[in-house]
């Protein structure tokens, strides 16, 4: 059955997982309140998100296997790069299938995904375009002709649109079906006559060395990780995984583990009891343990302490203090 959602999120968390891919994780790097906005639509065999956050961040996310994917810029603004290659407003991206990888953004953001299933996506590539459109082996670029992509990006939009200011006529089975083709066609014609970039081999090793160095960070979730152990861990150097990260994340991994322990302890503080040391103890849990450096960088980053984090909103405090897990405060 047709549908449509759209959502806002001031939270990173609740904006990752929501997104529609197998696995997501949102760190943001910058300072600020954060505000991002989803619209999700799902026809019949087309499946749609537009995306758009405001603040600099680093999205990973791994995509369905079953699917063909593809996702571009829907407004110009600040770099935006899949894998530290940068996605420009006249681009598409071709996923491979189940493929995982890092997007970083410099600012604020606006990007779009389209998938369909991969034997649909391979019949229309050789019927209509003409071409092979089975998932790649590693992803690919494609530069469409500026009135196809130009088409492409129009109808994405007023598909946006209708989800926001007529969901009935998406619910409609006939109309959706008639959005649908109009949108698939234009896909098609844009992939089908583009031009085609593929990653160097270079590239390649470099977003093997980082799918690597993932896994490696999420055995551990809750304790303190080391770049020496990761490198171990890894098979490579620390030279190399400095390379590597500062390419596709656009800092050093000391760098971006900080920032990733600072929001995973910011959801483990908001998801605490309110109880004595609890501060500490999380802290701790995440390696801070100058607990004066690990505040001071906290409020840089959040805008408040920990502390205040951990006691929540007031209309949360007396659940909390008597040790209701924040769920259930929200729930009542």
């Amino acid at each position: 059955m047709p549908s449509s959602a759209v959502r806002t999120f001031t939270d990173p968390d609740d904006y990752a997982a929501s997104i529609r891919r197998s696995a997501n994780e949102v760190t943001v790097i910058g300072r600020g309140q954060f505000a991002a906005k989803l619209t999700r639509i799902d026809l019949h065999g087309l499946w749609m998100q537009r995306l758009s956050d405001n603040l600099p961040r680093i999205l990973h996310c791994a995509s369905e296997t079953g699917r063909s994917a593809i996702t571009f810029r829907t407004h110009p603004g600040p770099s935006l790069a899949w894998s530290g290659k940068e996605m420009q407003p006249s681009n598409i991206r071709r996923h491979a299938e189940g493929e995982a990888a890092f997007q970083r953004s410099s600012g604020s953001a606006n990007f779009a995904a389209m998938s369909l299933p991969v034997e649909e996506m391979a019949l229309l590539g050789a019927t209509i375009g003409r071409c092979d459109l089975a998932p790649p082996t590693d992803p690919l670029t494609v530069t469409p002709a500026p009135a196809a992509m130009a088409r492409l990006q129009r109808l994405h939009a007023e598909a946006g649109r209708l989800a926001e200011e007529a969901p009935e006529i998406i619910a409609n089975p006939e109309a959706a079906r008639g959005l649908e083709q109009a949108l698939i066609e234009a896909m098609i014609s844009c992939l089908g006559d583009g031009g085609v970039g593929e990653d160097t081999a270079a590239q390649r090793r470099h977003e093997a060395i980082m799918r690597r160095f993932r896994i490696a960070v999420e055995v551990h979730p809750d304790r303190p990780l080391y770049v020496s152990d990761l490198c171990s861990a890894i098979g490579v150097s620390e030279r190399t995984l400095q390379y590597c990260c500062q390419e596709q994340l656009g800092m050093g991994p000391k760098r971006y583990l900080l920032l990733r322990h600072m929001r995973l302890a910011r959801r483990a503080l908001r998801e605490a009891d309110l109880i004595t040391g609890a501060v500490t103890e999380i802290a701790t849990r995440f390696g801070f343990w100058e607990l004066g450096r690990f505040a001071v960088r906290y409020r840089f980053l959040f805008g408040e302490s920990p502390s205040t984090t951990l006691r929540g909103p007031p209309d949360c405090w007396p659940q909390r203090a008597v040790g209701f897990p924040r769920v259930f405060a929200e729930i009542a």
